[in-house]
C-alpha cells in the first residue's frame, strides 16, 4: 500500500511569508561572526588552563547556538509585524 504525502502549498506560503530561510542565513552569520571573533580571541590570548581544541568545539556550539536564538528572534519579529498587518 503506496501512501503519497499531499502536497502542502499552505506550510510552503507561511514560511515564505515569514521569510524563514533569510532569517536563518542572517542569524548563522551573525552566529559564526561571534563565534570566529571568540574563538580568535581566546585562542589568541592569554594561555588559559584549556587546549585549543576545547576553545574551536567551544565556538562551534557558540555559533549554531546563537544562529538558532537569531534567526528564531527574527522569525518571531516578522510573524508578529505579519500579524499586525492582517
Amino acid at each position: 500500500m503506496t501512501r503519497e504525502q499531499p502536497d502542502r502549498p499552505g506550510t510552503a506560503q507561511f514560511l515564505a511569508a515569514l521569510h524563514v530561510r533569510r532569517n536563518a542565513t542572517v542569524g548563522f552569520v551573525v552566529g559564526v561572526a561571534v563565534a570566529v571573533f571568540f574563538t580568535y580571541g581566546a585562542v589568541t590570548g592569554p594561555a588559559g588552563s584549556y587546549s585549543d581544541v576545547a576553545y574551536l568545539a567551544l565556538g562551534f556550539v557558540l555559533a549554531v547556538g546563537l544562529g538558532l536564538l537569531v534567526a528564531a528572534g527574527i522569525t518571531v519579529v516578522s510573524a508578529v509585524r505579519l500579524a499586525r498587518q492582517s
